[in-house]
């Protein structure tokens, strides 16, 4: 009798560990789309209603255009959150990635620490010759119907001892201008006394494997705190009062291709103009 039982419940946890394994490899394949709303004070008139794709942290995983096919024409521009690759990844997998990604719209990106690790040079070539934008401590200015955004890519340090550069100046007279900043890791924030209109992050991964009631397992103080998800400020000194930070889990995996009540995921982020008293 004891050992049907032990057997019973040795079968039970086998079965237990088969299904969450299953469900682990299932959130970290994912090509799921999150879809946000973020109403931002100072966005001009223009760009109400404008779209941004953000993606961070591919890593080694290949985008299949079967599942993106949808969002072309449906953003106005592509932004990717760094970690556009790691050690060992083909070029030929990335340029591939990123010609998809193109089909979308216009892209531009910021360096993660892996792909300094990679092979940062290659990674840069390639993005030129898929029509996209390396932003490296440096602002462009998006424009549409006479009205502009500033869009800022803040590098990523080689070390954690470089610390992270300040934001690059805008001229005098832009001082006052709408300023999305795009910068792979979420620490940075430590370094910017006055955040702009929006920050769009990644590197966490979420935690990548998460917990119920506990969370990520594996993150420490500061990430625990800023893991994922959406992040606001208030700042009442500041040209800028409620500052916006999205952080995602990113798509890609770190080690292993395993996720636990983290799936995987890519962001559709529809600009608003209007005071920032809710997240969508």
């Amino acid at each position: 009798m004891v050992t049907a039982v032990l057997l019973w419940i040795a079968g039970f946890l086998v079965v237990c560990c088969v299904l969450i394994f299953a469900r682990m490899s299932y959130e970290a394949r994912l090509h799921a789309v999150t879809h946000s709303e973020v109403m931002m004070e100072g966005l001009p008139e223009a760009f109400d209603g404008c779209s941004i794709f953000f993606i961070s942290d591919i890593h080694k995983r290949k985008l299949s255009d079967k599942y993106l096919q949808e969002f072309q024409g449906k953003a106005d521009w592509v932004i990717l959150g760094g970690d556009i690759m790691e050690k060992n990844v083909p070029l030929e997998r990335v340029k591939e990635n990123l010609e998809i990604l193109s089909d979308i719209g216009p892209v531009y990106a910021v360096y993660g620490n892996h792909d300094l690790k990679a092979d940062p040079e290659g990674l840069a070539q390639v993005l030129r010759d898929t029509g996209g934008i390396l932003l490296r401590n440096e602002n462009i200015r998006l424009e549409r119907d006479g009205e502009e955004v500033c869009l800022t890519g803040v590098d990523q340090p080689l070390t954690k001892r470089d610390g992270y550069p300040g934001l690059p100046d805008l001229p005098d007279s832009d001082t006052e201008a709408c300023r999305i900043v795009v910068v792979h890791d979420p620490a940075w924030i430590r370094y910017a006394p006055n955040k702009p209109d929006l920050i769009l992050a990644g590197h966490t991964h979420g935690g990548q494997i998460r917990l119920p009631f506990f969370g990520a397992v594996r993150l420490n103080a500061f990430y625990r705190k800023y893991d994922c998800g959406w992040f606001r400020w208030y700042q009442p000194q500041s040209f800028v009062k409620l500052p916006q930070m999205l952080i995602s889990r990113g798509f890609g995996n770190r080690r292993v291709a395993l996720r636990l009540c983290c799936p995987a995921e890519m962001h559709l982020i529809r600009l608003k103009k209007g005071t920032a008293d809710k997240l969508k």
